[in-house]
């Protein structure tokens, strides 16, 4: 069989930078490379290149998104997308490569739009009935009542940027005073900061892929973060548990799994996603959902693939091969 080519594309253009190029090293790492041709492909404002195992940079012709390999120009089978943040998880990247007839392994352009601004996310789910935190919108340069808003959402809350990830400027706040230099801090990441009544009880996330034929639903984890919440520290920094399969009921497991999947369905996702919910008295809450969630080795998804009984390769053969058998 000849061998594919897939351009794994990894950077971006937000300050998830760096934690996006540790996913896309693991996925090339892991990728088949008997099955494909593997390039690594960095995104960034400034330059699009493929990175060759000497170490030389060759620029992306972005009119059709190729690439010399030093031999030959390569025009990649399919794209696997492990950008967190702009412009390859909320849309721009996607609607590029569906224009220019190039698969990739994440959802289309309108779902990944959708799903990055939770503000819109949110009032779709809700829409539906899946159960959210209360929420009050600021726009940055727009007037707001910092009285106004704990009226609606009360103390604690949690103030976010609408647009970024990673729990990049986000801030638990007890009083008042503490609200108005958490939505400075969230204006540093984005114009549009969403805040929300802080739900209490036991954090879970949940991975879903389309395995080419059914949903599947992979072994939830639950999060203990040493920090106040699940910030960047207890992500990234090892001050979290990460505990999978999670230590809930059983009942509670089918309660989450279920809304995941309804939500995967609802918002006709392709991919993997990871939705994130806390269970509050038995009733699970949504938080969001990331539609390309972290790769790296620590990350959550790579240790549910895991728990489920599969290798990345395995797993990262699926997702490939659902885009690929489409062509």
């Amino acid at each position: 069989m000849k061998r594919k080519h897939i351009a794994v594309v990894m950077g971006g253009y937000s300050s998830e930078f760096e934690i996006s190029l540790n996913s896309g090293k693991v996925v090339c790492d892991s990728l088949d490379s008997s099955k494909y041709h593997i390039y690594p492909i960095h995104i960034l404002k400034e330059r699009w290149y493929f990175v060759a195992e000497n170490g030389e940079k060759h620029d992306i012709n972005k009119a059709n998104f190729s690439f010399s390999n030093g031999k030959e120009t390569i025009v990649p089978d399919a794209v696997f997308n492990t950008i967190h943040g702009t412009p390859g998880e909320d849309g721009y990247l996607q609607a590029y490569l569906n224009l220019i007839e190039i698969p990739q392994t994440s959802c289309d352009y309108y779902q990944a739009a959708l799903s990055f601004n939770k503000r819109d996310c949110l009032s779709v789910l809700k829409g539906f009935g899946i159960k959210c935190a209360n929420s009050y919108y600021v726009n940055k340069g727009i007037h707001f009542s910092e009285e106004e808003i704990i009226k609606k959402v009360g103390l604690p809350c949690f103030v976010k940027p609408n647009r970024a990830g990673s729990s990049f400027g986000i801030s638990k706040v007890y009083t008042l005073e503490e609200l108005l230099p958490a939505i400075e801090k969230a204006f540093k990441e984005d114009s549009e900061i969403i805040v929300e009544t802080a739900i209490t009880g036991t954090e879970v996330s949940v991975g879903i892929y389309n395995d080419g034929s059914t949903i599947k639903i992979l072994p939830p984890t639950e999060i203990v973060s040493e920090n106040d919440y699940f910030d960047f520290e207890a992500k990234y920094l090892g001050k979290s548990q990460e505990i999978t399969p999670a230590r809930i009921s059983e009942k509670d497991t089918k309660k989450v799994t279920f809304i995941a999947e309804e939500i995967y369905r609802l918002l006709n996702m392709k991919g993997i996603t990871r939705s994130d919910f806390i269970i509050q008295e038995g009733v699970p809450y949504f938080i969001e959902i990331n539609t390309n969630p972290g790769l790296s080795l620590e990350s959550i998804v790579p240790k549910q693939v895991r728990e489920a009984g599969l290798t990345l390769t395995d797993f990262f053969d699926v997702l490939l091969q659902n885009i690929l058998n489409k062509e």
